[in-house]
């Protein structure tokens, strides 16, 4: 089992930044990629972001590539989101997500990680 926590959402200004943390407990941490998604109201939960379980290769979606970005530490367990020049179209509950089996290849599809948390909320005012 994994248990993720996320923090650091909240009501922001357009242009501003934030940081998502994502704090990982259970299985092996530095085994298995991570993934951050976003739900607005109405529309399907889409792909933001995702990280190697080693960090070394990350993706991002067209949407955000060049304001936000993905990273890991795998000694404190967290993953992160960036988030630069946010935008009001920005606006959604963030989750993030573990994908296994352990030492995969990233994947995209939200249906296809296995662990969730509990989501945390960002609202972009404009």
């Amino acid at each position: 089992q994994v248990q993720l926590v996320e923090s650091g959402g909240g009501l922001v200004q357009a242009g501003v930044s934030l940081r998502l943390s994502c704090a990982a407990s259970g299985r092996t941490f530095s085994s298995y990629n991570m993934g951050w998604f976003r739900q607005a109201p109405g529309k399907e939960r889409e792909f933001v972001a995702a990280v190697s379980w080693s960090g070394g290769t990350t993706y991002a979606s067209d949407s955000v590539k060049g304001r936000f970005t993905i990273s890991r530490d795998n000694a404190k367990n967290t993953v992160y989101l960036q988030m630069n020049s946010l935008k009001p179209e920005d606006t959604a509950v963030y989750y993030c997500a573990a994908d296994f089996p352990p030492f995969g290849s990233i994947v995209y599809n939200w249906r296809q990680y296995d662990y969730w948390g509990q989501g945390t909320q960002v609202t972009v005012s404009s």
